[in-house]
């Protein structure tokens, strides 16, 4: 019926997957730098994303497709926290830029219901934004400071708990 749809929703997973591979590498290295608000935070995006993955396949097949599991872009080997939170605000800048075009091309083949979705992928990814650009605003407020306040919040909680596994937290 909206055959048309399954291209741009196939685009839209493959973004996400991107996301997903992206934030769970920051993640790991957030946590093992000891910045586990950051470390926190970049999981909790990859699962939203994957949540939107799990959307975007729900419409794929509703609409007679395949998903096409295939992440976009190969995973940036990045270290830097800065270069990190660019990355990530950059990616969500052009996901809501992509996901409002793709909401106007299904929206052009009559199919509200997948214009629907990726518009409200777009509220999302401008949340995401928001809070990467955010999280830059404090790096370049309070510094280096910003990031050792992590670290030593991490180590107080270790030293008052017995038994706990850093990577836990």
């Amino acid at each position: 019926m909206y055959e048309k749809s399954i291209a741009p929703l196939n685009k839209a997973v493959a973004d996400e997957l991107s996301g997903v591979h992206q934030y769970m590498y920051f993640h790991f290295h957030c946590s093992d730098q000891g910045f586990d608000l950051l470390a926190n935070l970049f999981r909790k995006t990859a699962i939203e994303e994957m949540l939107h993955i799990e959307g975007l396949a729900d419409r794929i097949l509703f609409l007679k497709g395949d998903v096409e599991i295939q992440a976009a872009t190969e995973t940036q080997k990045i270290h830097d926290v800065t270069d990190m939170l660019m990355l990530a605000r950059s990616m969500e800048e052009q996901s809501t830029k992509d996901y409002n075009e793709m909401a106007m091309e299904c929206g052009s083949y009559a199919d509200s219901a997948s214009r629907k979705l990726l518009e409200e992928l777009v509220l999302d990814e401008e949340r995401h934004f928001s809070v990467f650009d955010t999280e830059l605003g404090n790096l370049k407020k309070f510094g280096e400071q910003y990031l050792a306040l992590q670290s030593i919040e991490r180590s107080k909680i270790i030293s008052t708990q017995t038994g706990v596994n850093p990577t836990n937290l």
